[in-house]
């Protein structure tokens, strides 16, 4: 088994979910398991951002958000570049030295905007912990071709019948 292990697949099919699983199970295990999550924030039918969340102290902060007032746009979202580097930058640092099992949810054009964030994925990439992922299904940048076509790297598509 490979000790990069990337999830991929449509918007809303379930990657974080099946992330969120997988950790609980490393966690029953006794491993230790830090990275970086991200999870949408609705307001009644109306999804207005995405929130990042350090896996090892619950930090949160705005990945973006629609009435962010700076930073690269993304559809209808501003990607809010400092709460990326002070939490979800650092949180994927801070992993690489202190946990065994590395998370990553996701690698996607928001988080592309970023090179402290690049940087830090493939930090993670090089060191001896497992790394687990989500890699955006459509994204076409050098880091992502990248993961694509490493041998030793599994990327698993989550489809309705699998997750």
């Amino acid at each position: 088994m490979s000790r990069r292990i990337f999830l991929t697949g449509r918007p809303g099919i379930g990657k974080t979910s099946v992330l969120l699983r997988v950790i609980k199970i490393l966690q029953d295990e006794r491993l230790l398991v830090g990275g970086i999550l991200s999870h949408e924030v609705r307001q009644g039918a109306s999804r207005v951002g995405f929130r990042l969340i350090d896996v090892t102290n619950g930090r949160e902060g705005w990945l973006a958000y629609i009435h962010h007032e700076s930073g690269p746009s993304v559809g209808k979202y501003r990607v809010n570049l400092h709460d990326l580097h002070h939490i979800g930058v650092r949180a994927i640092l801070s992993a690489i030295d202190t946990v065994d099992v590395i998370v990553i949810d996701e690698i996607g054009p928001m988080e592309l905007f970023s090179s402290a964030f690049k940087e830090a994925v493939t930090r993670a990439m090089e060191s001896p912990k497992i790394l687990i992922g989500v890699l955006h299904y459509r994204v076409r940048d050098p880091l992502t071709s990248t993961i694509r076509t490493i041998p030793h790297i599994q990327i698993f598509e989550v489809t309705l019948t699998n997750r």
